[in-house]
């Protein structure tokens, strides 16, 4: 190994054997080795008093222990030569326009994406989605610049400091809050990435419901067993509350909870066994009705709002449109238009069939 260097400005500790111990500084930082370490005058008399530990490093090949055992994320060897300068140099200070853990985020976002900055701000400014994933355009959603981040970057920019002075996710924010209409462009992407599977969605759902309702009004034999609960609700209650029209289905669940003087069987029990004897051509009444399983998994109030989610996505894709006049935006409207223009038909005839 080279002869041991001095500390800066030479400095020297004193050793075990009353002479002065040489301060070594070394080409990477090592990790410390906390060990309790003993004064020159706490090894008088001991084996360390023996010991000569600066003769046998001479024999050591210490470059390839620091190699073997530097701390992470180094920069390159210290050049000795120029320690001091750069002690002496004031470090460059850097302009923080983001919450830290917002920047941390955002710089996840980009690193999974793998596109420049400066490409993905192109694909959003030409409707390019081919560029980029509906998942990754959903989560940039969530990083359009706040109102305080933009007094931020426009004070940044006014200032006429370099861009180099902001970090990497803040100088892509400066170049992503530059998109004329950013929030609206993205909205109108996301919906034209999502509305081909929304319809898929929606379409089989509408059409169980449909379909269940067409169903249900076109039995015979459902419509004369209605008319059997509603002879018996009308000849419970006409007396005290007045004869009724009509009932809501869900008024159907009842006919579990009216119980006999007994207590052994339920309205319901007795109309089953009314029906079988009186009336035995309407027991087999729900071979007529259709796509009820189906249709039963479906929430007609959320499919419909889902429905009126994307009426209004198209609305402002429109309006989009007329302030871009942009083709791709052309060529989704006309492509698509129709397709959610029957979506909400459907949507319509499903709730008037379902009332």
């Amino acid at each position: 190994a080279p002869p041991l260097p001095l500390g800066p400005g030479g400095d020297t500790i004193q050793p075990s054997g009353g002479g002065k111990k040489r301060s070594i500084q070394t080409k990477y930082r090592l990790p410390l080795l906390n060990w309790q370490a003993l004064s020159s005058e706490q090894v008088v008399g001991t084996i360390f008093s023996e010991l000569d530990d600066e003769h046998v490093l001479q024999e050591l090949d210490m470059d390839a222990f620091e190699e073997e055992f530097k701390t992470k994320a180094q920069s390159a060897p210290v050049d000795l030569g120029t320690l001091k300068m750069k002690v002496a140099q004031k470090p460059v200070s850097r302009v923080t326009l983001m919450e830290p853990n917002r920047a941390k985020n955002l710089a996840i976002t980009l690193r999974k994406e793998g596109m420049a900055g400066s490409d993905i701000c192109v694909a959003i400014e030409s409707y390019d989605q081919r560029a980029l994933s509906l998942d990754f355009l959903e989560q940039l959603e969530r990083f359009v610049p706040t109102e305080q981040e933009l007094k931020l970057l426009r004070g940044h920019e006014a200032s006429g400091r370099p861009q180099m002075d902001l970090s990497e996710e803040e100088r892509f924010l400066l170049r992503f809050s530059q998109i004329p209409r950013l929030n609206q462009r993205i909205s109108a992407l996301t919906f034209m990435g999502n509305l081909p599977d929304s319809v898929g969605r929606l379409q089989p759902q509408l059409d169980a419901i449909i379909a269940a309702s067409m169903s249900i009004k076109s039995s015979g034999k459902l419509k004369k067993i209605l008319e059997v609960v509603l002879a018996f609700g009308n000849y419970m209650n006409s007396s005290r509350r007045g004869a009724a029209y009509g009932f809501r289905l869900q008024s159907l669940d009842l006919l579990l909870d009216t119980k006999s003087t007994d207590r052994r069987r339920t309205l319901l029990h007795f109309l089953v066994s009314s029906v079988r004897q009186k009336l035995p051509e309407l027991s087999a009444f729900h071979t007529e009705l259709h796509f009820l399983d189906k249709a039963a998994l479906v929430s007609i109030d959320s499919v419909l709002q889902d429905v009126r989610a994307l009426e209004r996505g198209m609305e402002a894709t429109r309006s989009e449109f007329q302030a871009e006049n942009h083709p791709v935006l052309q060529r989704f409207l006309s492509s698509n238009a129709g397709l959610l223009e029957a979506l909400t038909a459907d949507g319509r005839t499903a709730q008037v069939g379902f009332r």
